[in-house]
């Protein structure tokens, strides 16, 4: 790897001031689970890399009135371990226990697995967000099982890779990011964007920004995640499903994972966890409506299914909650 120089900040307003607004001259090490990675296989070659190891106001989990806030550094097991969390929120629970490896577990946290960069094998061979061949769309024509079903109409055909992700926008949480300019808070559901060319990145985060920590109301929504993959731990899922179900009358949320280029909320069918009891009918309802606008790859069609099933069994988990 390309050499760098290395900075481990103690302040958080320190850590701000040694990143640049461009993406790729700075980059930010927090577990290093995937940054290590990265730049082993020169997707990116910064100046600097900036450790958020010594910032403690960045660690930890705390009520914070009517919500639970936990901070960017926190790690995926001491997520899973918390008793609120686990109280609160078993979809975040289930996300975060599906990583697997006890390793990952230990050094990966939770604003990492947001910031994390597609798994797509052509991107990770370093033939770009758009892999392309002259006039031919690699993607479109090659080997693209594990990519997206829905938003596939732009060159944009990996899918987020986040695990934390669908089941933070099922739960309405927020993203705190601090920059330059102050603080900021991020709905999760406009966290995640489609880049529009190759040298943005996944998220409306800003190449001088860092997160900070994640707010999750604590509204009493019954959730799940329910995640079809072919084996458990050091693998991606086929698919992921969030749900909250309604508390009181409103629409109900499900969020799909590992289908789109962000996580896809399938607005009919939390439509329809606002209407009636939840039961295996209403529950193969909603698995049927999550579909709606899927546009499947030459190779992957198999998710469609995949999508109506896991989405009936992560609303009847919840429901059970």
């Amino acid at each position: 790897m390309k050499s760098f120089e290395y900075a481990a900040p103690k302040t958080l307003q320190e850590a701000v001031g040694l990143l640049q607004d461009t993406w790729g001259k700075t980059e930010i090490l927090a577990g290093g689970t995937d940054l290590v990675t990265c730049l082993k296989q020169h997707l990116t070659s910064p100046d600097r890399v900036v450790s958020l190891k010594n910032i403690g106001e960045l660690k930890g989990i705390q009520q914070n009135g009517n919500a639970l806030h936990i901070g960017a550094t926190t790690t995926l097991a001491e997520l899973v371990e918390n008793a609120a969390v686990r109280e609160h929120f078993p979809a975040l629970v289930t996300a975060a226990e599906s990583v697997g490896s006890p390793q990952m577990m230990a050094m990966g946290t939770v604003a990492g697995d947001l910031l994390q960069r597609p798994r797509c094998w052509y991107y990770r061979n370093g033939l770009g967000l758009f892999p392309k061949d002259g006039n031919t769309d690699l993607v479109r024509e090659g080997d693209n099982r594990y990519h997206a079903i829905f938003g596939t109409d732009g060159p944009a055909l990996f899918v987020s890779p986040s695990s934390l992700g669908p089941a933070l926008i099922a739960l309405d949480a927020t993203i705190s990011v601090a920059g330059p300019g102050g603080s900021r808070t991020i709905p999760s559901a406009e966290f995640f964007q489609v880049p529009r060319d190759p040298n943005q990145r996944e998220t409306a985060l800003k190449p001088n920004e860092i997160v900070t920590a994640i707010e999750v109301p604590l509204s009493g929504m019954k959730n799940a995640t329910y995640e079809v993959r072919h084996r458990h731990g050091l693998d991606w899922p086929y698919v992921t499903v969030s749900v909250a179900l309604p508390k009181g009358g409103g629409n109900g949320r499900v969020v799909l994972g590992q289908v789109a280029p962000t996580p896809w909320i399938a607005k009919s069918a939390g439509a329809l966890l606002g209407s009636s009891t939840v039961d295996e009918t209403l529950a193969g309802r909603c698995g049927e409506a999550a579909t709606a606008g899927a546009q499947p790859l030459s190779k992957n069609g198999y998710k469609v299914q995949l999508v109506k099933v896991a989405v009936k069994r992560a609303v009847l988990t919840a429901a059970k909650a």
